[in-house]
């Protein structure tokens, strides 16, 4: 039988005899532990004794708090009386990718060039490192320059009158001194990390411009941009770096007079990807998912007519949204449409801006991502991760934008912005892999969106209340709940374990697993 040479079989009943005791004990030392004040003793049942309690981190939109944790919240038993928000962990939705922002090259070249090692090791680590770090987990990447790039370039520049069909001249060299170097970190720190890759622009030799900036890609070159982007992906493999999806143009609905950017209509985009880029792609073997539009969610006819194309559509995984013009709620009708394609938000900034007078937080918290994911988005992109104190560096384009933090260019210090601490109620909390579930909405100013983590059952809920006061709510998730107030214009994560117990025995089998896997068996 060889028992001696493996796992002993009473190693399982004893050891989960053993960490079932200790997980009793701790929940039942945890609610008994003494407070400021003194206060009545509470007698408690058996059944209250393992009633799991509520984390909860608070941001306000003035401020005083800024994700900064609470008293625990004690769980109560049900009543009668449905709360105001039900959770239901068997109503599943989407399943979560991750959150992020656009490592750009102005961002990339500040974090190179005005931060000594240890401040950018530090940032880096914040960003895309486990909590107490933002654990970003997605990121976007340009194909070539943005208005957020030093100086305007493709991978494919040629001199005024000259082409490059077979691509001989294409190289990286303009990112290889920021830009590789910054996302390699990132990946070191977070090897998961999903990366949106999108052009600007094709080489001018692909345009009816002749420039960088406006016109649109000339039908001879569809072939070949498609092989340059299929190049990208190939060459930032080559440097460590996994392209997760492409886009085919950044804002493919506007025309830009200052930076580089083209209009690309639906059936050219249908084309490229249903005759060149989607084949390419699908015959390799690491995959690389296609996102149609990359723009606003005013217009959904635009991305419907990619998925309408019976070419484009096999190769197209999902659609990429911007926040600029309309509402999210279209990301609902698309899916309708089409249930089996992904919703993702790869853009949208924040600035100083007058609508931004008053903070960004609440905005951020819940008309992006709370109703963004609410209408189905797997994933959500800030803009740029970093900027300065002047808006910049930047060529062209917006001058008020802001990043997810500010670095000093002078001293290299960080300033968190209110879309640091939005994201951070959402990223820290939902990793990869989490499950939207259903939750009801008490009223229009307040909103909340729930989450299962698969591997403990651990339920996490980001609550937004918009209202100028405060607002007790009264949330209940199955024979438990809970209440809390809610403070004047504020966002708070909640996290609670429904089953601890069982979340004890789930951590024991995967410990088991984990040991059968490294213990000699023969």
């Amino acid at each position: 039988m060889d028992e001696h040479r493996g796992i002993p079989g009473w190693l399982p009943v004893v050891g989960f005899a053993l960490i079932t005791g200790v997980a009793l004990a701790g929940l039942h030392a945890t609610r008994q532990e003494p407070v400021a004040q003194a206060a009545t003793p509470v007698t408690r049942t058996a059944d209250e004794a393992i009633l799991p309690t509520v984390q909860v981190w608070l941001s306000t939109a003035d401020r005083r708090e800024l994700l900064a944790r609470q008293p625990d919240i004690e769980m109560i038993p049900g009543t009668a009386q449905p709360g105001d928000v039900v959770v239901d962990p068997h109503a599943t939705y989407q399943t979560m990718t991750g959150f992020g922002a656009a490592i750009t090259d102005a961002s990339a070249w500040l974090i190179q060039n005005r931060m000594d090692g240890e401040q950018r090791a530090a940032l880096l680590r914040e960003m895309f490192g486990p909590p107490p770090g933002l654990n970003m987990a997605m990121t976007r990447l340009t194909i070539g320059a943005s208005d957020f790039s030093p100086t305007p370039y493709t991978l494919d520049d040629m001199p005024a009158g000259q082409v490059d069909p077979e691509l001989a001249h294409f190289n990286v060299g303009t990112n290889l001194h920021d830009l590789i170097p910054t996302v390699r970190e990132a990946l070191a720190i977070n090897p998961q990390l999903r990366i949106v890759a999108s052009p600007w622009s094709p080489p001018a030799w692909m345009k009816t411009s002749g420039k960088l900036i406006g016109g649109e890609l000339l039908p001879e070159y569809e072939s070949a941009y498609a092989d340059y982007l299929v190049k990208y992906v190939d060459t930032f493999r080559g440097y460590g770096i996994p392209i997760f999806a492409l886009t085919v143009q950044n804002e493919p609905g506007y025309e830009p007079g200052t930076y580089p950017g083209m209009l690309m209509p639906a059936a050219t985009r249908a084309s490229l990807i249903g005759q060149y880029l989607g084949p390419a792609l699908a015959a390799r073997r690491r995959r690389v998912r296609i996102l149609a539009w990359d723009h606003n969610w005013d217009a959904p006819a635009q991305p419907l007519d990619v998925l309408a194309d019976p070419l484009a559509a096999p190769y197209v995984s999902g659609v990429a949204w911007h926040c600029y013009a309309g509402t999210p709620s279209v990301q609902t009708d698309v899916h309708r449409a089409h249930p089996d394609k992904d919703a993702y938000i790869t853009e949208c900034s924040g600035g100083d801006w007058a609508s931004a007078k008053h903070g960004e937080l609440l905005w951020f918290a819940r008309d992006l991502l709370l109703a963004g994911i609410r209408n189905w988005a797997r994933g959500v992109i800030y803009w740029n991760l970093a900027l300065d104190e002047n808006h910049g560096p930047h060529a062209g384009g917006c001058d008020l934008c802001k990043g997810v933090v500010t670095i000093d260019s002078q001293t290299g210090a960080v300033i968190r912005n209110d879309e640091y601490y939005a994201f951070a109620h959402f990223s820290r909390f939902v990793p990869p892999g989490a499950v939207r579930v259903g939750s009801s909405e008490p009223d229009k100013d307040v909103v909340n969106v729930a989450f299962v983590i698969p591997d403990d059952g651990t339920i996490v809920m980001v609550m937004v209340n918009s209202r100028t006061e405060a607002y007790a709510v009264k949330v209940d998730e199955g024979d438990v709940g809970f209440r809390y107030t809610m403070p004047a214009q504020s966002v708070a994560t909640f996290v609670w374990q429904p089953d601890p117990v069982g979340s004890w025995a789930r951590r024991l089998k995967r410990w088991l697993g984990d040991l059968r896997a490294v213990v000699p068996h023969g």
